[in-house]
Protein backbone atom coordinates (compact mmCIF):
# COMPACT_ATOMS: atom_id res chain seq x y z
CA UNK A 1 0.00 0.00 0.00
CA UNK A 2 3.11 2.24 0.17
CA UNK A 3 3.78 2.56 -3.15
CA UNK A 4 0.23 3.42 -4.09
CA UNK A 5 0.14 6.22 -1.29
CA UNK A 6 3.57 7.08 -2.81
CA UNK A 7 2.10 7.50 -6.13
CA UNK A 8 -0.73 9.27 -5.18
CA UNK A 9 1.02 11.61 -2.50
CA UNK A 10 3.66 12.62 -5.46
CA UNK A 11 0.84 13.69 -8.19
CA UNK A 12 2.03 10.60 -10.05
CA UNK A 13 0.30 10.54 -13.36
CA UNK A 14 -1.20 7.21 -14.75
CA UNK A 15 -0.88 7.06 -18.32
CA UNK A 16 -2.58 5.14 -20.73
CA UNK A 17 -0.65 2.27 -22.35
CA UNK A 18 -1.62 0.17 -25.68
CA UNK A 19 0.15 -2.81 -26.94
CA UNK A 20 -1.53 -4.36 -30.55
CA UNK A 21 -0.58 -5.81 -33.94
CA UNK A 22 -0.39 -8.86 -35.28
CA UNK A 23 2.90 -10.20 -33.80
CA UNK A 24 3.40 -12.29 -30.82
CA UNK A 25 4.36 -10.14 -27.27
CA UNK A 26 1.40 -7.93 -26.00
CA UNK A 27 0.35 -10.01 -23.24
CA UNK A 28 4.11 -10.60 -22.44
CA UNK A 29 4.69 -6.83 -22.90
CA UNK A 30 2.00 -6.26 -20.41
CA UNK A 31 3.36 -8.79 -18.08
CA UNK A 32 6.66 -7.35 -18.23
CA UNK A 33 5.28 -3.82 -17.17
CA UNK A 34 3.17 -5.45 -14.38
CA UNK A 35 6.28 -7.12 -13.04
CA UNK A 36 8.20 -4.00 -12.85
CA UNK A 37 5.93 -2.45 -11.18
CA UNK A 38 5.22 -4.98 -8.47
CA UNK A 39 9.05 -5.07 -7.93
CA UNK A 40 8.76 -1.30 -7.24
CA UNK A 41 5.81 -2.11 -4.73
CA UNK A 42 3.00 -0.99 -6.55
CA UNK A 43 -0.36 -2.82 -6.96
CA UNK A 44 -0.94 -4.68 -9.99
CA UNK A 45 -4.35 -6.49 -11.28
CA UNK A 46 -4.56 -8.06 -14.84
CA UNK A 47 -7.78 -9.07 -16.26
CA UNK A 48 -7.49 -11.19 -18.85
CA UNK A 49 -10.55 -10.95 -21.54
CA UNK A 50 -11.41 -13.72 -23.59
CA UNK A 51 -8.74 -16.40 -21.48
CA UNK A 52 -9.91 -18.89 -18.89
CA UNK A 53 -9.34 -22.51 -17.53
CA UNK A 54 -5.98 -22.62 -19.34
CA UNK A 55 -2.83 -23.07 -17.42
CA UNK A 56 -0.80 -20.28 -18.41
CA UNK A 57 2.46 -19.58 -16.85
CA UNK A 58 1.50 -16.38 -15.90
CA UNK A 59 -1.18 -17.49 -13.34
CA UNK A 60 1.08 -19.73 -11.62
CA UNK A 61 4.07 -16.99 -11.21
CA UNK A 62 1.78 -14.18 -9.92
CA UNK A 63 0.68 -16.82 -7.11
CA UNK A 64 4.47 -15.98 -5.59
CA UNK A 65 4.41 -12.29 -5.90
CA UNK A 66 1.71 -10.44 -3.29
CA UNK A 67 0.80 -7.88 -4.78
CA UNK A 68 0.20 -9.32 -8.60
CA UNK A 69 -3.45 -10.36 -9.57
CA UNK A 70 -4.62 -12.00 -12.77
CA UNK A 71 -8.43 -12.70 -13.00
CA UNK A 72 -9.48 -14.80 -16.11
CA UNK A 73 -12.67 -14.11 -18.07
CA UNK A 74 -13.03 -16.96 -20.63
CA UNK A 75 -13.72 -19.95 -21.95
CA UNK A 76 -10.90 -22.31 -23.46
CA UNK A 77 -11.92 -22.05 -26.09
CA UNK A 78 -11.56 -19.84 -29.25
CA UNK A 79 -14.19 -17.67 -29.78
CA UNK A 80 -16.04 -17.00 -33.02
CA UNK A 81 -15.60 -13.83 -34.40
CA UNK A 82 -18.75 -14.03 -36.81
CA UNK A 83 -21.16 -15.37 -34.50
CA UNK A 84 -19.96 -15.36 -30.60
CA UNK A 85 -21.42 -17.16 -28.25
CA UNK A 86 -23.68 -15.98 -25.88
CA UNK A 87 -21.48 -16.77 -23.25
CA UNK A 88 -18.22 -15.04 -24.29
CA UNK A 89 -20.17 -11.94 -24.30
CA UNK A 90 -21.75 -12.36 -21.13
CA UNK A 91 -18.12 -12.96 -19.64
CA UNK A 92 -16.35 -9.92 -21.30
CA UNK A 93 -19.42 -8.12 -19.54
CA UNK A 94 -18.37 -9.49 -16.39
CA UNK A 95 -14.75 -8.51 -17.26
CA UNK A 96 -15.23 -4.89 -18.03
CA UNK A 97 -17.60 -4.99 -14.65
CA UNK A 98 -14.82 -6.27 -12.47
CA UNK A 99 -12.31 -3.43 -14.21
CA UNK A 100 -15.00 -0.35 -13.33
CA UNK A 101 -15.36 -2.24 -9.28
CA UNK A 102 -11.47 -2.53 -9.49
CA UNK A 103 -11.53 1.53 -10.32
CA UNK A 104 -14.10 2.47 -7.99
CA UNK A 105 -11.90 0.95 -4.78
CA UNK A 106 -8.86 2.88 -5.97
CA UNK A 107 -6.28 0.97 -4.74
CA UNK A 108 -4.54 -0.83 -7.61
CA UNK A 109 -1.59 1.27 -9.30
CA UNK A 110 -1.49 -0.40 -12.57
CA UNK A 111 -4.55 -2.30 -14.39
CA UNK A 112 -4.40 -4.29 -17.23
CA UNK A 113 -6.86 -5.18 -19.61
CA UNK A 114 -5.45 -8.19 -21.20
CA UNK A 115 -7.12 -8.99 -25.18
CA UNK A 116 -9.54 -6.06 -24.47
CA UNK A 117 -9.14 -4.91 -27.58
CA UNK A 118 -9.66 -7.94 -29.15
CA UNK A 119 -12.62 -8.25 -27.32
CA UNK A 120 -13.57 -4.72 -28.18
CA UNK A 121 -12.96 -5.77 -32.20
CA UNK A 122 -15.07 -8.95 -31.43
CA UNK A 123 -18.30 -7.35 -30.58
CA UNK A 124 -17.96 -8.32 -26.79
CA UNK A 125 -17.86 -5.29 -25.21
CA UNK A 126 -18.08 -1.58 -26.69
CA UNK A 127 -15.17 1.11 -27.74
CA UNK A 128 -18.06 3.64 -25.51
CA UNK A 129 -17.77 1.11 -22.62
CA UNK A 130 -13.78 0.88 -22.39
CA UNK A 131 -13.41 5.07 -23.41
CA UNK A 132 -15.73 5.22 -20.57
CA UNK A 133 -13.92 3.17 -17.97
CA UNK A 134 -10.55 4.55 -18.81
CA UNK A 135 -11.80 7.61 -18.15
CA UNK A 136 -13.24 6.81 -14.97
CA UNK A 137 -9.74 5.60 -13.51
CA UNK A 138 -8.36 7.81 -10.56
CA UNK A 139 -5.19 9.87 -11.67
CA UNK A 140 -2.59 7.49 -10.36
CA UNK A 141 -3.49 4.73 -12.21
CA UNK A 142 -1.94 3.42 -15.08
CA UNK A 143 -3.89 1.43 -17.49
CA UNK A 144 -2.85 -1.03 -20.44
CA UNK A 145 -4.64 -2.26 -22.62
CA UNK A 146 -3.38 -5.21 -25.32
CA UNK A 147 -4.74 -7.23 -27.92
CA UNK A 148 -4.79 -7.09 -31.53
CA UNK A 149 -7.47 -4.46 -33.65
CA UNK A 150 -6.63 -1.41 -30.97
CA UNK A 151 -9.38 0.54 -32.45
CA UNK A 152 -8.37 4.33 -34.18
CA UNK A 153 -10.39 5.71 -30.45
CA UNK A 154 -8.62 3.95 -27.87
CA UNK A 155 -5.21 4.62 -30.29
CA UNK A 156 -6.32 8.47 -30.10
CA UNK A 157 -6.84 8.32 -26.21
CA UNK A 158 -3.39 6.03 -25.34
CA UNK A 159 -0.31 7.82 -24.42
CA UNK A 160 1.75 5.27 -25.34
CA UNK A 161 1.12 2.79 -28.11
CA UNK A 162 3.44 -0.20 -29.39
CA UNK A 163 2.45 -2.18 -32.49
CA UNK A 164 3.84 -5.48 -32.34
CA UNK A 165 4.26 -7.00 -36.02
CA UNK A 166 4.90 -10.50 -36.81
CA UNK A 167 7.59 -10.78 -39.49
CA UNK A 168 7.86 -15.00 -38.59
CA UNK A 169 6.37 -17.23 -36.40
CA UNK A 170 7.17 -20.91 -35.47
CA UNK A 171 3.56 -21.47 -36.07
CA UNK A 172 4.06 -21.38 -39.99
CA UNK A 173 6.38 -24.42 -39.68
CA UNK A 174 3.38 -26.40 -37.86
CA UNK A 175 4.98 -25.68 -33.98
CA UNK A 176 2.24 -25.86 -31.76
CA UNK A 177 2.30 -23.13 -29.11
CA UNK A 178 4.69 -24.58 -26.14
CA UNK A 179 4.46 -24.95 -22.32
CA UNK A 180 6.32 -22.10 -20.80
CA UNK A 181 7.29 -20.19 -24.29
CA UNK A 182 3.22 -19.22 -25.41
CA UNK A 183 1.38 -20.57 -22.71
Amino acid sequence: MKAMKDRKESGHQGLVQVYTGSGKGKTSAALGLGLRAAGHGFEVYMIQFMKGQINYGEINAVKHIPNFTIRQFGRPDFVDKSKPDPKDVKLAKEALNHAREIIEIGTVDFLILDEVNVAMDFGLVTEQEVIALIESRPAHMEVVLTGRYAPASIIELADLVSEVREVKHPYQKGVAARKGVEM
